[in-house]
């Protein structure tokens, strides 16, 4: 094994995958939502920056080969399930029932990577047919825009709480309305709010169908390896 700034890189990106899940339990919120964002955009920064200067600077390793697409995974799965905590309870109809709108992409997501990662293990070494496609990468672009902008939404979601305590509804439809001057950015907070929830559900459930098509397309490539022997 041979450690190079590349490589070095993408084991922060795997040391930071369960910090994003764990701060939520040390530190309070919103500081936890700010750190764990920012490890987060960090770590997916820093999937591009590796696998850009392992080329420039010719420093490809099997050792960077084997760890990118686990910390990738790991990052996603992590960030993922922590979003399914904090935001995938419907609290307001008292049941605390999952919300479809996020419990169904994630699953789908979830269950590829799963699916792909068992039958790599079982291809052993012909699973160096399944190559990371170019649309398998994009996919992990989306998913990774998409759990940013979530990870915003909530933050929004906490500050718009935090302001609307000790403003009455009218008040809060007078700043909306542009009647009373908005004092305290509610405007921007509300925009942000809404724009990154239906920016960040749009990117989840774009992620999960492009999660369902490079899945298909692995299991395919994968099939000639399953038959049985004649």
């Amino acid at each position: 094994m041979r450690l190079n700034l590349p490589n070095v890189l993408t084991l922060v990106r795997l040391i930071a995958a369960p910090m994003v899940g764990l701060v939520f339990l040390f530190l309070p919120r919103p500081f936890a939502d700010w750190v764990a964002l920012i490890l987060f955009m960090t770590a997916a920064f820093t999937d591009y920056v590796d696998g850009a200067l392992a080329r420039a600077w010719k420093q490809e390793t099997k050792f960077g080969a084997m760890l990118d697409p686990i910390a990738d995974k790991a990052m996603v799965v992590i960030a993922l399930a922590v979003l399914l905590a904090l935001y995938g309870v419907d609290f307001a109809s008292g049941s605390l029932a999952l919300k479809p709108i996020f419990l169904i992409p994630i699953l789908l997501i979830l269950f590829r990577e799963i699916f792909v990662s068992g039958l790599r293990e079982f291809l052993g070494a012909s699973a160096k047919e399944l190559k990371v496609t170019k649309l398998a990468k994009w996919k992990t672009t989306v998913q990774m825009c998409a759990i940013g902008l979530l990870f915003c939404w909530g933050l929004f979601a906490h500050y718009l709480w935090a302001l609307s305590i000790g403003m009455d509804a009218s008040l809060i439809e007078a700043v909306m309305a542009g009647t009373v001057e908005d004092e305290f950015n509610l405007r921007w907070i509300l925009f942000g709010y809404q724009w990154s929830e239906l920016l960040g559900i749009a990117l989840l459930w774009l992620s999960a169908l492009l999660t369902a098509i490079t899945g298909w397309d692995y299991f395919n490539k994968a099939r000639p390896y399953l038959k049985e022997p004649t």
